[in-house]
């Protein structure tokens, strides 16, 4: 226990030093009463660190199979919270869109929370790689096709074309093929419905970026205008697809741990 205990801390003193210096330069900008977006910014980076920090104290709770996704879940918030932080800062000095801190953000947490579906079904079961490197795939194509659309390295539409490719693969892998079957067919009922709840997430969560990709780029014509409305709904978005979905690995790593003891 004492291990287990000496781990954690560890684990969170690491996070905070890597934390320090955005939370430093974030308290030099100043934030107006009326700046929803700001705030909106703020609000979330201080939800994401104390995520963080439940997701890796609560390690010390769940068996050892279980440890490998909770801690992936504290990472990845981890991680959002200090791109959180600097895209905050961008906005208040800059009132500009930080499109490159949230790709960048992206493409460390997204395909993180792809590796969850894998972590949760080989902690019960023998996985292939194949499910892996299916979900790593149509990661990559979605956000490489998304940010090379944003940043005009392609056409709006192309670009939306690909990103919609590379998430519908991703949904047919976790509704359909491989990893959808182990799930059904040799997972308990407590895996199962964790699985279910988070291709529900990857589904109608990330629903939102597309149609806030839509109403930036491809509706209004004029992502400039649109920014404030964009920045919030893609804030909001990442409460429930990056917190929400730690939380279902954490219950499921729990349930999963005190029903084995």
């Amino acid at each position: 226990m004492k291990i287990m205990s000496g781990t954690s801390k560890a684990i969170l003193a690491a996070a905070t030093v890597a934390l320090f210096p955005t939370i430093a330069f974030a308290a030099d900008a100043n934030l107006a009463s009326d700046d929803y977006v700001g705030i909106s910014f703020w609000l979330i980076s201080m939800a994401l660190v104390a995520a963080t920090a439940f997701f890796f104290l609560e390690t010390q709770r769940v068996s050892a199979k279980w440890k490998t996704s909770l801690t992936v879940s504290g990472l990845v918030t981890l991680v959002a919270a200090v791109h959180y932080f600097y895209m905050r800062d961008v906005w208040i000095s800059t009132g500009d869109t930080p499109t490159v801190y949230r790709y960048i953000d992206w493409l460390i947490t997204v395909p993180l929370l792809m590796v969850e579906f894998y972590l949760i079904l080989r902690a019960i079961t023998n996985v292939s790689g194949g499910v892996f490197w299916r979900l790593m795939i149509g990661t990559l194509v979605m956000l490489v096709g998304g940010y090379a659309g944003e940043v005009g390295y392609m056409g709006a539409w192309l670009g939306f074309i690909i990103g919609m490719a590379g998430w519908a693969y991703i949904l047919y892998e976790i509704f359909v093929g491989e990893a959808s079957r182990i799930s059904a067919e040799q997972a308990p009922e407590s895996v199962k419905s964790a699985f279910s709840t988070m291709r529900w997430i990857v589904t109608i969560g990330w629903a939102i970026y597309p149609i806030g990709y839509f109403y930036g780029y491809l509706g209004t014509g004029d992502p400039a205008s649109a920014a404030a409305s964009l920045n919030v709904i893609y804030n909001l978005a990442d409460v429930l697809n990056k917190i929400a979905f730690g939380v279902i690995i954490w219950n499921v790593a729990v349930t999963e741990s005190e029903a084995s003891k």
